[in-house]
């Protein structure tokens, strides 16, 4: 899956609603995901991870808690790809997602979940880069070369 395919695949997941907690999104996919080959559940994973570590700078999450941060910017993520252009070129366009506490916890086990649907088993997944909070360690530094 490409990113141009994985940005389709949340659009046309995405409800018609307000969904605040992407719960129906994260359903959604994960029946798609689930239908399909298992290479689509893991473009979907590695997709995801990038969308999300592409967010993990100072710039946004300076004043938020691992949890609040990466919950935050996944609610960036399941609202789609105009949106999430649009914060990741102003880091202003963070602030009312962080400010209204919009998180979309579920839509970051959508992977696991089709996965385990297919195989039947969970999945040990590593991704190529981690969604974890702060573990963009080029986007958290001052800039400053300490070696």
């Amino acid at each position: 899956m490409d990113e141009d395919s994985f940005w389709l695949l949340i659009e046309n997941c995405r409800p018609g609603a307000p969904d605040p907690d992407a719960e129906h999104l994260a359903a959604t996919l994960t029946t798609r995901l689930a239908a399909g080959p298992l290479s689509a559940v893991i473009g979907f994973a590695e997709n995801l991870a990038w969308a999300l570590y592409r967010l993990d700078r100072r710039e946004y999450g300076r004043d938020l808690s691992g949890d609040a941060f990466l919950y935050t910017r996944a609610a960036v993520v399941a609202d789609g790809r105009d949106a999430y252009d649009r914060v990741l070129g102003n880091p202003a366009k963070f602030v009312p997602y962080a400010a209204g506490l919009v998180w979309a916890e579920s839509l970051l086990y959508v992977p696991d979940r089709a996965y385990e649907h297919i195989t039947g088993e969970e999945w040990g997944r590593n991704t190529r880069y981690s969604y974890e909070s702060y573990s963009n360690a080029a986007g958290w530094s001052d800039g400053v070369d300490t070696a």
